[in-house]
């Protein structure tokens, strides 16, 4: 295979020369939970991966969720014990494997008459408990409130459990590291114009829009994955031309943040009237994140936006239970996602199951096409290894599931306390923030960039906020960033802190460094190698 080589700033590219024509393995359309980490498992039992993403990683309902690890306790009265029971089970599972970004988180639960009763409310708690093996994470117990809570005086009475926190960008992020480390090819940027058998193999074409003249390069492979996610119907109308096996129904959910409103590191889970519920969880040290909605969406995932009811029904179901109430002029950010749940013909949307299914699909036995409708973030490693080894039959040579008990890179480290001493030692001119900041959103991969750093001004350019060039850098070169909303939404949620000038000032700089790759490259500068 012929090859360019590009120099862009201290890194060298490879490059394949759009003439050759790529073969792969496997396919995977969708750069989310389920895509990056399909395209892990797979590259890590041997085959040879490709992913493309028309945006950039987590760009759509994987870095809009409720930052939840749980087992889903509303879905008990809805009976989907074996759904709970699998969620519960990788609640400890990833918790173990991804220490750096996850972390257990202690949730309260007022009782409010009128709702749903007491003792049902224990009863759903001790099944919570004992559906799957707890290893690292504290029983529910039943709780009372003084005139210390925050909540509202008539809220006597409730109870505490346990369940996780993940920051789902950066999870995302690491499953395509892991990929990558693995021998795959991560193509952001980059959209599936076209798909189809052709004889003994799959072809595609790929168009990036990072390069200005926005070239197609054909690729083949073996097998392909339609992990698209809100879109995964859409690539059977558009892209492949044949019907879809499954129909999806899209949901929003939406999210407010607004300042820390009670001084209690505990997050809430609301009860209301209309048998949803709200949380109210602990974000970023100084905010508090409020959400989800559950309302059906019709349109183009892309483009969605909270809406005022949204926005007010939030409100109100907040300020019925806390004392210290929040309006509309405290909320400084708002994010909403679309998630693809599985059409099960139910009426109301927070009834539809959270469950997924893999659509697997050949022609005369070869060629297979595995599609993937539903899901939740809690289950997406099971989901990818369940659809690695339904594929598995096509590659005779293929490796053994090896996930469950790796940790997802950046998490090989002892403990998070350790860690963040040991790194205080070696690099003692960070500021405390920077460096919680480093330990959480890094692990041991904050010192890719930190390296031999002796000083702040050996960082480079202050971007604001404890964002250096050094790390700015690192995003790009290494984790796919490509303008500010990435690093700042994505990477980091440091948009939170940042000025419409810093923002700007930053996608400049950002633009300028990967300007510096050659013109006419038709592959995204971030990949080492395709």
């Amino acid at each position: 295979m012929s090859a360019k080589i590009v120099t862009c700033g201290l890194k060298v590219i490879f490059i394949m020369d759009k003439e050759s024509t790529q073969h792969y393995d496997l396919l995977v359309i969708g750069g989310g939970v389920n895509g990056t980490g399909i395209a892990s498992d797979a590259s890590g039992r041997g085959l040879k991966v490709l992913l493309c993403e028309q945006n950039d990683l987590a760009s759509a309902t994987s870095s809009n969720s409720s930052k939840l690890i749980h087992g889903g306790l509303r879905y008990l009265e809805h009976y989907e014990f074996k759904l709970v029971k699998e969620a519960l089970r990788e609640r400890e599972v990833l918790l173990a494997n991804a220490p750096h970004i996850m972390s257990p988180l202690r949730f309260v639960l007022p009782y409010r008459t009128r709702l749903r009763s007491y003792w049902t409310l224990h009863a759903g708690l001790f099944l919570y408990d004992h559906l799957a093996k707890r290893s690292t994470l504290a029983p529910s117990k039943r709780i009372r409130f003084d005139v210390d809570s925050p909540l509202q005086s008539d809220i006597k009475k409730g109870f505490e459990y346990s369940d996780g926190w993940v920051d789902d960008a950066r999870l995302v992020i690491f499953n395509a590291l892991a990929a990558k480390q693995n021998g795959a090819s991560i193509l952001t940027q980059t959209k599936c114009q076209r798909v189809h058998r052709n004889g003994k193999t799959w072809e595609a074409q790929l168009c990036s829009s990072l390069t200005e003249k926005k070239e197609v390069t054909k690729v083949t492979a073996k097998a392909v994955v339609n992990a698209a996610g809100p879109w995964v119907t859409s690539i059977f109308d558009e892209i492949l031309k044949i019907e879809a096996p499954q129909k999806v129904r899209l949901v929003k959910g939406s999210h407010i943040i607004v300042p820390k409103f009670h001084d209690w590191p505990q997050a809430f889970i609301l009860q209301n009237h209309d048998g949803r519920i709200v949380f109210v969880l602990p974000y970023e040290d100084e905010f508090s994140l409020i959400g989800t909605t559950d309302v059906e969406f019709k349109g183009d995932p892309a483009c969605v936006r909270i809406e005022q009811q949204e926005i007010d029904y939030l409100l109100s179901i907040t300020n019925t239970y806390f004392k210290n109430k929040i309006t509309e002029k405290d909320i400084l950010h708002t994010f909403s996602g679309v998630r693809p749940l599985l059409d099960d013909d139910s009426q109301a949307p927070q009834v539809i199951t959270r469950d997924y299914k893999l659509e697997l699909q050949t022609d005369n036995g070869v060629l297979p096409l595995l599609s993937v409708f539903g899901g939740k973030i809690t289950t997406y490693r099971t989901l990818a290894e369940t659809a690695v080894n339904e594929l598995s039959q096509f590659f005779p040579t293929i490796k053994p599931p090896w996930t469950k008990h790796k940790k997802l890179p950046g998490g090989e480290f002892e403990s998070l306390p350790l860690l963040q001493q040991t790194l205080n030692l070696e690099y003692d001119f960070l500021t405390e923030s920077m460096l919680k900041r480093f330990v959480r959103n890094y692990g041991i991969f904050a010192t890719k960039f930190l390296q031999s750093r002796t000083s702040l001004t050996d960082l480079g350019l202050h971007f604001g906020h404890g964002l250096y060039e050094v790390e700015v850098l690192y995003l790009i070169d290494e984790e796919w960033a490509s303008c500010a909303d990435d690093i700042l939404w994505r990477r980091t949620k440091l948009g939170l802190r940042f000025s419409e000038q810093q923002k700007t000032r930053l996608d400049n700089f950002i633009s300028e460094h990967i300007a510096c790759s050659d013109k006419d490259v038709s592959k995204p500068a971030s990949n080492e190698s395709i």
